[in-house]
């Protein structure tokens, strides 16, 4: 276990922190028998490896000890590892769905980068490159560590008959952030298989999976369980889109009408959320229908909650984009009037006490909106107490 892990020259690598000798420690010590301790050498390789979302030399480096760990049954909260080596791949996969991985957009980027030096990440080197070089050079690190990740696709796939749940549920969900060449090939048939699978979270998750790779999960909509039915209906509307039969459309608005979290790994377990998102491949642009049920949502959703619902409703209500600077609020669509005083009435929903309240703001103002909920009420001309 992890015997070539002083082989690789660490000090010459680095992440987000600075040269990257401590993750040896870090690795060995996800295998300690005390919680306190792979607690915390979990969150150390989080922000080091993975911080905020980005990527660095170390990172593709770290990924082939991480898979050697989850392959071992001895390793405790395997889980846990599984979803940072998807996290490691793909970033924050709100960032990306209700679309698959969009592999061939980063191996563009990286185009003109095919190998990576050791110590190439370096911050003094990055400084010599141009911006354009610097771009690719985060892509080509970025795509390092999806393919790396990327190799343990058949480890992933035996791990979907593993005696944990947990383990089972989020080697399904990792799955379908690697599309093969062939449909048929033997995760899909594998991710299939598991549609059957006694715990509801982990057939959902395949039925997801599914998906995102393309694949129908077939009869999965007419399964006994609503979590896998709900989850099959955004599968559909992923393979599928406007085609889709309409009784996938009503689950989704249901199921995007709901505030219940599951144990589902997309979105942080936001399935709710995750249909939302999958309203806009099924529905005519001119529909009311999402926008409607989105904004019964907006009163109830907070911090993470709180992005895909109001995320999904300003899109719907602004498909041109951002307002022009000084625009009435008597010009606008009744669209766009509805979500602002939605947004306006519902003060709770801007408030948050993790970093989501950034992400959440961002929005806002990308629209060129207010970025409070009491200018929000200005705008609209309603009362300062909602």
């Amino acid at each position: 276990m992890l015997e070539k892990l002083d082989d690789v020259p660490w000090s010459d690598l680095h992440h987000a922190l600075g040269p990257a000798d401590d993750v040896p420690a870090q690795l060995r010590a996800l295998r300690s028998g005390e919680a306190g301790v792979r607690e915390k050498a979990l969150w150390n390789l989080s922000r080091s490896v993975f911080h905020e979302g980005t990527r660095y030399e170390a990172s593709a480096a770290a990924v082939p000890f991480l898979l050697e760990l989850v392959a071992s049954p001895g390793t405790p909260a395997r889980a846990a590892l599984i979803e940072l080596l998807v996290a490691l791949a793909i970033g924050d996969d709100g960032s990306h769905l209700p679309s698959a991985f969009p592999i061939d957009e980063l191996r563009s980027a990286a185009a003109g980068r095919e190998a990576l030096p050791v110590g190439g990440g370096r911050p003094d080197r990055l400084d010599a490159l141009t911006e354009a070089d610097q771009d690719r050079l985060q892509a080509r690190i970025e795509l390092n560590a999806y393919e790396a990740v990327g190799a343990g696709v058949p480890l992933f796939t035996a791990l979907l008959s593993d005696g944990d749940v947990a383990v089972r549920r989020l080697a399904a969900g990792a799955l379908g952030w690697f599309p093969g060449d062939d449909p048929a090939a033997l995760t899909t048939s594998a991710l299939t298989s598991v549609l059957a699978d006694e715990d509801a979270s982990v057939a959902a998750t395949a039925a997801i999976s599914l998906g995102l790779l393309g694949v129908a999960p077939e009869g999965a909509l007419s399964d006994p369980r609503e979590l896998v039915r709900d989850a099959a209906a955004i599968a559909l509307a992923t393979v599928h889109g406007r085609a889709a039969p309409r009784a996938v459309t009503e689950r989704l608005l249901r199921r995007a009408g709901t505030e219940e979290r599951t144990e589902v790994p997309y979105l942080d377990g936001d399935l709710s959320g995750y249909a939302a998102r999958s309203l806009r491949l099924v529905l005519p642009d001119d529909t009311d229908e999402a926008l409607d049920v989105l904004l019964t949502r907006i009163p109830a959703v907070r911090g993470p909650e709180a992005l895909p619902v109001v995320d999904e409703a300003l899109r719907w209500a602004f498909p041109g984009g951002p307002i022009a600077a000084g625009t009435p609020f008597g010009d606008l669509t009744e669209r766009q009037r509805r979500v602002i005083r939605a947004l306006a009435a519902s003060p709770p929903t801007w408030q948050t006490l993790d970093r989501a309240v950034g992400d959440f703001l961002w929005l806002i103002g990308a629209y060129g909106l207010p970025r409070d909920a009491a200018g929000m009420r200005a705008y609209a001309g309603m009362a300062s107490t909602p």
